[in-house]
């Protein structure tokens, strides 16, 4: 199967997910608590990561799956494809209605992606990329921004489910703002990455975070002409947790103790 048409086939299954975020109800009885400060997992992310695993897999049955809900750490993605998902990126924003989560899918290929979707139900935004062939919203192409960290807008995560991580985040965030016009924090690092590819901010960085919840934004980030790396401009890797920094080509990387 070509990749192009890989790739629309992956964005349509999730794509095929979104009424079920969008039509949540009774959401008290359906959050249960993970390890770590304010870390859910609903019975809505179980479902479409249900429903994912079992399309993507008829869709490339030679692949494995890495997903949110599962062990990280007995999921080879180094050889051949992996699918790497997240089903509810920003669960915490789901569990309030807050409205800014999100379905992030990556293929990758002997662990590094090729492939990259992350659908915005609520807004009906889908950011998509191919390897060496650009990222788009809504099939339209997008780069990020060009300006410099002094005209930029800062995106970060806090890090909630690692306390001993918060102090040094808001260190951070504070050294590129004060360099920089404004910071926000949205709650979902997939769609934070998005915002970076498609020019709507700088720079986005969270000192530690899966590859499902970096994955298909960091590949997307990539192919709009950005740069993804950790803190201190090293390559990522995508089969461990790590600090994640994403920005345009004129945002440099400042320098930082993590």
């Amino acid at each position: 199967m070509r990749k192009e048409h890989l790739l629309q086939e992956m964005t349509d299954i999730v794509k095929s997910c979104e009424d079920i975020l969008l039509s949540a109800t009774d959401m008290e009885r359906k959050i249960h608590r993970k390890t770590g400060k304010g870390n859910f997992v609903t019975d809505y992310d179980s479902k479409v990561q249900a429903i994912l695993q079992s399309r993507l897999l008829e869709l490339l049955p030679e692949a494995v799956f890495l997903g949110e809900e599962d062990q990280m750490d007995s999921t080879d993605i180094s050889k051949g494809y992996a699918f790497i998902v997240d089903p509810i990126d920003g669960t915490a924003n789901f569990t309030r209605n807050y409205h800014a989560s999100c379905i992030s899918v990556a293929l990758a290929l002997d662990g590094f992606p090729i492939l990259g979707v992350v659908h915005n139900p609520y807004l009906k935004e889908t950011f998509t990329a191919l390897k060496g062939q650009g990222a788009y919203l809504n099939g339209e192409r997008i780069h990020t921004s060009d300006r410099t960290l002094a005209e930029g807008l800062i995106l970060f995560g806090t890090t909630p489910y690692h306390a001993d991580l918060t102090r040094k985040s808001f260190e951070i965030a504070y050294r590129y703002l004060s360099q920089a016009e404004d910071l926000r924090r949205s709650g979902s690092a997939a769609l934070d990455l998005c915002m970076v590819a498609c020019g709507r901010a700088e720079f986005f960085f969270e000192l530690t975070l899966c590859p499902w919840d970096y994955a298909a934004g960091a590949l997307i980030v990539e192919e709009a002409g950005g740069f993804v790396s950790d803190l201190k401009g090293r390559p990522l890797t995508y089969d461990r947790r790590q600090a994640v920094a994403a920005r345009g080509p004129r945002v440099e990387l400042v320098d930082v103790s993590v």
